[in-house]
């Protein structure tokens, strides 16, 4: 039932995260959705003149003060907070040999760190209440590794250890842990990840729209679900790889280098 529950999504002013914010909106919960750039969020909330039950507040989530001074904000305007979805998130697509340490740190602090530093900003908050959900917007990226994604996978193999653990620790407090873990979908993502436009050509036959993943999330919700990979085909291959990775890379490998 997501009629009436409140909803703070981050990195939220266009693609996943605004759609799903709209989604959730129109089956009734309030959303209040984050983003660095206040023009962005203006901008996203004008797009969508109708929904009224949308918010907007300004938050960096590499800033630890930020978040929580935002997130404790949120709570009290809100008077709580039942869902927190992580989905801020990015990524570069370059040869390790390439990439400078700087891309490293940056897809760190934004893609894990930002998530800790949000989810310990409202997570004693939801356990004095008793009850509450997180959805951490992670990847296939984070089971899967593949050329030229040795820093982006990293961060989202690091947010799916923490979330995997996290989840284990909440049992029996009320509190909802959740992963979604898309392949690749139709997203802004690309502008920095992928600028010139060589992986979203070569992927683009089987490239999702944003909106079935945007769905993903809101199912999430509405039915508590713990863990979402998607799409079908990428969940069974993932199952494959683990069992069998040193066959896999020999017959997938190919497949697999598309950036």
């Amino acid at each position: 039932m997501l009629k009436g529950k409140k909803i703070v999504i981050t990195g939220a002013s266009s693609g996943l995260g605004l759609m799903t914010a709209v989604m959730l909106e129109q089956q009734g919960a309030r959303v209040a959705i984050t983003g660095r750039n206040v023009s962005k969020l203006r901008a996203a909330l004008q797009s969508v003149p109708h929904a009224k039950g949308l918010s907007s507040y300004v938050l960096d989530v590499t800033d630890a003060n930020a978040a929580a001074d935002v997130l404790d904000r949120i709570w009290r305007e809100m008077d709580g907070v039942d869902v927190l979805v992580n989905n801020a998130g990015f990524g570069y697509f370059e040869r390790f040999i390439d990439a400078p340490l700087d891309h490293f740190e940056q897809m760190m602090d934004t893609n894990y760190m930002g998530v800790v530093r949000c989810t310990k900003a409202i997570l004693p908050q939801m356990l004095r209440r008793g009850s509450g959900q997180i959805v951490n917007i992670a990847s296939i990226a984070g089971k899967l590794g593949t050329p030229k994604s040795t820093g982006y996978s990293a961060s989202k193999h690091a947010l799916l250890g923490f979330t995997n653990a996290l989840r284990q620790e909440l049992r029996g407090t009320g509190i909802l842990i959740s992963a979604i873990n898309p392949g690749p979908f139709e997203s802004p993502f690309f502008q920095t990840a992928d600028p010139g436009g060589t992986y979203v050509s070569s992927v683009q036959s089987f490239m999702m729209k944003p909106e079935r993943v945007a769905n993903a999330v809101v199912r999430a919700i509405d039915k508590g679900k713990a863990e979402i990979d998607l799409p079908g085909w990428a969940a069974l291959g993932v199952k494959l790889y683990h069992l069998f990775p040193r066959l896999s890379d020999r017959i997938a490998g190919g497949m697999l280098n598309k950036k």
